[in-house]
């Protein structure tokens, strides 16, 4: 892998850093007047080798639950961050995965009109997909990811060394993630993501190769629409319906995990709305369906899912935005359909698919 990659943002470009930092080098991350925001867990796996952070007295240790990711439970971080004294040229650093991310970003933007901030990804999910593009979301209440923000970390340390420590369920949601990149950039990546699948879970350089090819994508879509208002949209591929079980589970299936279920019923309701063939749901089902495995005979009522479905914020008005595969080469784009009983039964078929 490469030693960097730099990203362009609306606030200069960021890097991309692959070494092993944490490991051997968490010293190297304090910036100045450093407030690190640490995942509980990675900080007890990691104690030794975090031992120059979680010294400080200004270090937080946060317990990584879709829970705390809600402004409700953000507002008292903010408040032990103000008594710690931090200053606007001081430093936040997250050290986590993407609800540490999510935090750290939604805090470093608005505390004091916006605090520089760094980022150590310590998942998969996160190193692959969400360490880049600026976005943050928090919930408020019971609706997931209603509030957010657009602010890149000043810098990006990844230390593919953590990912040894990971839950293999963990491992297949931030595969999720990187299955979901390969299938936005056409059906060749898809296909050679494909063959070489299972090897993600086995070889840790094919692991790393298709990290680096997730961020590669990504990065052309987020250089051209970093605020999320055009192209970048079908990054959303998988996420309406992937959301929408999260919340009807009440989080039971992981993030990336129900992010390969929603592509699965994406490419379902496609095909049964005539906008895609069969062939192409053939082609992508197998993969999918390694990776959500025995999550697809989860229980999952269609009115809870549509009541999730019905909240998510792309939707206009009147019409639902979904992202779904179109045409002969299955191509990625976003899609108004109508909350109507038709679209309700074609989720209700598409679920049942899931566990088929």
């Amino acid at each position: 892998m490469p030693e960097s990659l730099t990203i362009q943002s609306y606030k200069g470009p960021y890097e991309v850093h692959f070494d092993a930092a944490l490991r051997s080098h968490a010293g190297q991350l304090l910036a100045g007047e450093t407030h690190a925001l640490v995942d509980a867990k990675v900080a007890r796996l990691y104690s030794e080798a975090l031992a120059p952070i979680l010294s400080l007295p200004t270090t937080i240790l946060i317990d990584a639950t879709e829970e705390n990711k809600s402004i409700e439970r953000i507002i008292p971080v903010i408040e032990r961050l103000v008594e710690n004294k931090i200053r606007r040229d001081h430093v936040l650093l997250a050290i986590g995965g993407g609800i540490i991310q999510d935090i750290t970003c939604f805090i470093a933007s608005t505390l004091m009109r916006g605090v520089t901030w760094h980022f150590v990804p310590t998942t998969l999910l996160a190193q692959a997909d969400s360490c880049i593009g600026s976005k943050s979301s928090v919930n408020l209440g019971a609706t997931k990811n209603i509030l957010g923000t657009f602010n890149p970390p000043a810098k990006i340390v990844i230390d593919a060394g953590l990912l040894d420590t990971l839950d293999p369920v963990d491992v297949r949601s931030g595969i999720g993630e990187i299955i979901k990149v390969h299938a936005i950039d056409g059906a060749e990546s898809f296909d050679r993501l494909a063959a070489e699948f299972d090897q993600l879970t086995t070889d840790r350089a094919v692991l790393a190769r298709f990290i680096r090819s997730a961020l590669l994508i990504k990065q052309r879509y987020i250089e051209i629409d970093e605020w999320d208002r055009g192209v970048r949209n079908i990054f959303n591929y998988g996420h309406s319906f992937g959301h929408a079980i999260e919340a009807a589970t009440g989080f039971g299936v992981p993030h990336g995990i129900a992010v390969t279920m929603g592509m699965a019923m994406a490419n379902h309701i496609a095909v049964q709305r005539g906008l895609t063939s069969e062939e192409n749901r053939r082609r992508m089902l197998p993969v999918l369906r390694k990776n959500f495995a025995e999550f697809g005979s989860f229980p999952i009522a269609n009115d809870d899912l549509l009541g999730a479905l019905m909240k998510d914020k792309k939707n206009t008005s009147t019409r639902l935005v979904v992202i779904l595969p179109t045409g002969e080469e299955a191509r990625i784009e976003r899609v108004q359909v109508p909350p109507d009983e038709i679209f309700r039964a074609q989720c209700a078929t598409a679920l049942e698919a899931l566990a088929a």
